[in-house]
């Protein structure tokens, strides 16, 4: 029988206006703000990684095409170039995949200097 009153009291606690003390506050603004700030960080990391690996072909597609441009003989029109912005052949999508490309290492970078290199302004 003490069980069951156990369970019952158990049960209307959870349903109480009286606060614990050594319970933590939680702020609902600041709950909402991180459930918003982790699904748009989310969103532009998937945008930042597709749009580098996958849109139009990907960065990595075209950059031994491009070096092959650069460094050999071979013609932008070698690889299906016939004029911007309209028949880019397989270099179609290398703005969109350049910008990615450099937003990706500025993100590394930052992150980078937030772990590594940003202890020694904070002297940890």
């Amino acid at each position: 029988m003490t069980s069951i009153k156990h369970l019952w009291k158990t049960l209307l606690g959870f349903f109480s206006d009286e606060d614990n003390a050594n319970e933590p506050i939680y702020d609902p603004v600041h709950l909402a703000a991180m459930v918003v700030i982790v699904i748009f960080s989310v969103g532009a990391l998937f945008w930042l990684l597709w749009t580098l690996l996958v849109f139009e072909g990907g960065f990595f597609a075209k950059v031994m095409p491009a070096l092959q441009v650069l460094f050999t003989g071979k013609t932008l029109s070698d690889f299906g170039w016939v004029g911007y912005p309209y028949e880019m052949g397989i270099f179609e999508g290398f703005i969109g995949n350049s910008i990615a490309f450099i937003l990706t290492i500025a993100l590394i970078w930052g992150i980078w200097w937030v772990l590594f290199k940003g202890k020694k302004f904070h002297g940890s």
